[in-house]
């Protein structure tokens, strides 16, 4: 069936059952009724980071790395209009004709601040620049995720189940569900509260950590209500950067260094999400 020129959000609308390209096997379906719903994710105030409580903040965050992988910010120093605006225009964007819904910005520094200069090492008792040293010549990619309204939910994902390989993600999201987490063995729905960033642990934080931050299980389910937008923001070591333990924190070895490039894909394959996730991670490392 041909949209010519249709809107993305009318196309979705009127679609009454999910195209079998889209389904997924039997054996690889959300089950939406074994979710708990009782959200345990860390949320931390930011806004005492920089005053007499900062060890206090350092060391939620750290806690938070060790044990749920995930952790929520509020008080970010982001206007809320600024955010508000982001959603609102992203939401819009894919409101347009399907034909202008792929756009691009170059050079990339023109469109946004650089990543922060001196970022904080995660509590790990790390000088505050081992990150950058160890990481290399960093990139940051940002995504925009729509959505739309899913007929049959249960067939399908938003976003199959997987760990993020890179350093860390930030996650801006409206106020519709859908991102859980896995956590002790338990899918946990992750309830959106408006004006928050949403943290995640990537693979290359659990590998310069020596293991005792961990990169989790997460994935991002549909439904019949309501369409979502969710926009990552995802910070990327240099391909070429050698990925180890910090020295600091080795007393057993518990992961082998690696380069940025190898363990990205590695940790790929291994997620169960497909060669097209493999495809997308080695576009943006080129």
């Amino acid at each position: 069936m041909a949209f010519p020129n249709s809107l993305v959000f009318n196309v979705a609308s009127s679609v009454s059952s999910i195209p079998s390209n889209y389904i997924r096997p039997a054996s690889n379906r959300p089950n939406l009724d074994g979710v708990y719903l009782d959200d345990c994710i860390p949320q931390i105030d930011l806004r005492y980071l920089n005053g007499s409580n900062r060890s206090d903040v350092v060391k939620q965050t750290g806690q938070a790395c060790q044990d749920y992988g995930f952790f929520r910010t509020e008080n970010n120093g982001i206007p809320e209009e600024v955010m508000d605006k982001m959603l609102c225009l992203s939401r819009q964007f894919f409101h347009f004709p399907e034909d202008y819904v792929r756009l691009h910005c170059y050079p990339l520094e023109d469109y946004m601040h650089e990543w922060a200069t001196n970022p904080q090492s995660f509590s790990l008792g790390l000088e505050r620049d081992y990150p950058i040293k160890a990481l290399g010549n960093h990139g940051q990619h940002m995504a925009i995720n729509y959505c739309p309204l899913c007929p049959q939910p249960e067939l399908t994902y938003g976003l199959p189940c997987q760990t993020d390989p890179n350093v860390i993600t930030i996650l801006l999201q409206d106020d519709v569900p859908g991102l859980q987490v896995l956590i002790n063995g338990r899918w946990v729905a992750v309830n959106p509260i408006s004006r928050t960033f949403t943290v995640n642990i990537g693979g290359q934080i659990q590998v310069l950590s020596n293991d005792r931050y961990k990169s989790v299980l997460h994935r991002a389910i549909v439904n019949c209500n309501k369409e979502r937008i969710s926009i990552p923001t995802i910070y990327c070591p240099s391909p070429d950067a050698m990925i180890g333990p910090a020295p600091h924190l080795i007393n057993d070895m518990l992961i082998l260094p690696t380069t940025g490039t190898l363990h990205i894909a590695s940790t790929t394959r291994n997620s169960g999400t497909g060669d097209l996730q493999l495809k997308h991670v080695w576009t943006c490392l080129k």
